[in-house]
């Protein structure tokens, strides 16, 4: 394939539109930090291509595009007030100079893995739960074949420092759950999440045991302790990541990486999380979703669970104590690691407990309705309506919207 150098970056001449959108996205994603509001909306309004255009000076802009980016930023929960796209312009022009979008989809193919991006078959279509948060792409080294759908895949979190019944209990449920067909995901870290990894791989039957989403880039196993476990869950299952190859996992990434695990899952189980804690971070992000948020009740004397027993406190999570209560809250579909897709509606609703009859009942068709106001009409738990809408949710008989939640066209 030829190549030009175009603005101080590689770029591949004649190419096909795909080719394009790829190329673009992978430039893009060393452009702009991961949750870069104003770029995700950039690339809402003009597309991938148009927007690299932009902002390397070779297309111009006009006050429409300002509307409409401000129009999107509204929409997608974004900042109430920003600066305008000449402030981002001149917040991305020193990045400019380096882009090699070439060189680093070569560096990842040499890695065996590749870069997947929205309308690819491997792309997972529960990162569209995220809206305009949605990844611009990710860089992948893994089985190459489709990651589970979120109904499919539980994320495990929680302490780098873990105990030892932090470590037992996670061993047991990763364990049982890869037993069960279901993928486990996590990020990667000590504690916890390495003893998610390891549970998964040794217990798993599904094509893809476990996903660990990186801060950093795919090419760097961190931290370099997990090296090996890292190697195994890309050999065996999949590691990605939103940001390109050479990438460091700032403490920034890591807390935006979060929602890419609570995306992935249906259910976000919180093992053991201190008082402040980035595994609280990702049940935020699932909670902000619609997923189901679960935790692991410890030791009132132990530090490293004052941050489930916050969530407990809060109403923010279900309390889960083996496989099987995790299992349930995904719908109960990880026996066989496959369904049947749903006849019609009538047989999405054959399948629902009486809570969840109930409360679909409660929900309005064109209006939201807060989770207060839902426990009191419909007369359950503030837990089991949280519960019932991620379920509801996953079903596609519910959806989120700004803070709410109402029925969709399907129920």
């Amino acid at each position: 394939m030829s190549s030009t150098d175009t603005k101080g970056f590689t770029a591949v001449a004649v190419v096909g539109k795909q080719d394009k959108e790829r190329i673009a996205r992978a430039a893009l994603a060393r452009l702009m930090e991961p949750q870069d509001s104003v770029g995700l909306a950039l690339v809402r309004a003009v597309g991938a291509v148009d927007t690299l255009g932009i902002a390397t000076g070779e297309l111009g802009t006009g006050p429409n595009l300002e509307r409409e980016i401000s129009s999107l930023l509204a929409d997608g929960g974004g900042p109430s007030s920003w600066a305008g796209l000449p402030a981002s312009l001149r917040r991305w022009a020193p990045r400019v100079a380096d882009l090699a979008p070439d060189r680093d989809l070569e560096t990842v193919r040499r890695l065996g893995g590749r870069l997947i991006i929205p309308g690819d078959d491997l792309w997972p279509e529960q990162l569209e739960d995220l809206g305009l948060q949605e990844p611009l792409c990710l860089w992948w080294r893994g089985q190459e074949q489709p990651l589970p759908s979120a109904r499919q895949a539980i994320a495990l979190v929680g302490s780098r420092d873990s105990t030892n019944y932090g470590a037992s209990v996670t061993g047991d449920f990763a364990y049982g759950l890869a037993q069960r067909g279901y993928t486990v995901v996590s990020g990667g870290a000590y504690g916890i999440d390495a003893h998610a990894h390891r549970g998964a791989l040794s217990g798993g039957v599904a094509g893809v045991p476990t996903i660990a989403v990186m801060a950093g880039g795919v090419d760097r196993f961190y931290p370099s302790g997990n090296e090996d476990l890292l190697r195994a869950v890309a050999t065996q299952g999949a590691v990605i990541s939103e940001v390109p190859p050479g990438s460091a996992p700032t403490r920034y990434r890591f807390l935006q990486r979060n929602r890419i695990i609570a995306a992935l899952a249906s259910v976000t189980v919180v093992v053991e999380a201190r008082w402040r804690s980035g595994a609280l971070n990702t049940a935020h992000h699932a909670e902000t979703i619609g997923r189901v948020v679960a935790t692991v009740p410890g030791s009132i004397h132990s530090a490293n669970s004052a941050g489930c027993h916050r969530l407990l406190r809060d109403g923010g999570a279900v309390c889960v104590t083996d496989v099987g209560e995790i299992s349930e809250l995904a719908g109960a579909i990880g026996e066989t690691g496959s369904e049947e897709k749903d006849a019609g509606a009538a047989a999405v609703h054959d399948g629902l407990s009486l809570e969840d009859l109930i409360l679909l009942d409660a929900l309005p068709l064109r209006s939201t309705s807060s989770v207060e106001k839902l426990t009191v009409v419909a007369g359950l738990s503030p837990d089991a309506v949280r519960a019932g809408l991620g379920r509801l949710g996953l079903l596609g008989l519910a959806r989120s919207e700004r803070g709410g939640w109402k029925r969709t066209g399907k129920a």
